[in-house]
């Protein structure tokens, strides 16, 4: 190829770059090419959403079979719930829990493959989103006790669980600059 032509289009690739601004650059890694095509975004997990029965068939549909599904019950403010725990081996990478009305109503992804529309996956660190934790994080109560809850700066749906080493009380937020090392342990989507 000529280099007048490489040189003419250096800067424009390099602009044209610049401007796609909903661009994740980790998409583009070798380990992405053949793995989870699943996005977490506003409407849920993939074509997972608030209208998904909770049905075994319904959701190992939806995940391309990609996960071994298993049920279980359990207790939510003196209801009785049930949910759906996707596998990987003997690691749960995603828990989908039902309404009233036998619906996806909450989804936690474990799963680090997965990734919002502009990049935030279980792993990234608090720095990577957030300058500070005033107005956006809550401390994390009941399971989540110990553990910091921030809401995603992409939509108000999905929550990052972020963990990290914390010497003080659970019931007492971490200072940012502690936090700016913790990492998300969990993507929560809720329905409402």
């Amino acid at each position: 190829m000529n280099i007048r032509i490489v040189l003419l289009l250096v800067p424009f690739l390099i602009t044209g770059c610049s401007t796609v601004s909903n661009f994740s650059w980790s998409k583009l890694s070798p380990t992405n090419w053949f793995g989870s095509s699943l996005e977490l975004n506003n409407a849920g997990l993939g074509a997972i959403s608030s209208v998904t029965p909770m049905e075994e068939k319904a959701l190992n549909q939806a995940l391309d079979g990609d996960y071994r599904l298993r049920k279980g019950m359990g207790m939510s403010n003196g209801q009785v719930t049930s949910y759906y725990e996707a596998m990987n081996d003997d690691k749960v990478m995603l828990v989908f829990h039902g309404n009233p009305s036998n619906r996806v109503e909450r989804i936690e992804v474990m799963d680090k493959s997965i990734e919002t529309p502009k990049g935030s996956h279980v792993g990234m660190p608090f720095s990577d989103l957030y300058q500070k934790a005033f107005d956006v994080c809550r401390v994390g109560t009941g399971d989540e006790s110990g553990k910091v809850l921030c809401r995603s700066p992409e939509s108000t749906r999905i929550t990052y669980v972020f963990s990290g080493e914390w010497m003080g009380p659970s019931e007492i937020m971490p200072s940012d600059d502690k936090l700016k090392v913790w990492t998300i342990s969990k993507m929560v989507w809720q329905s409402k």
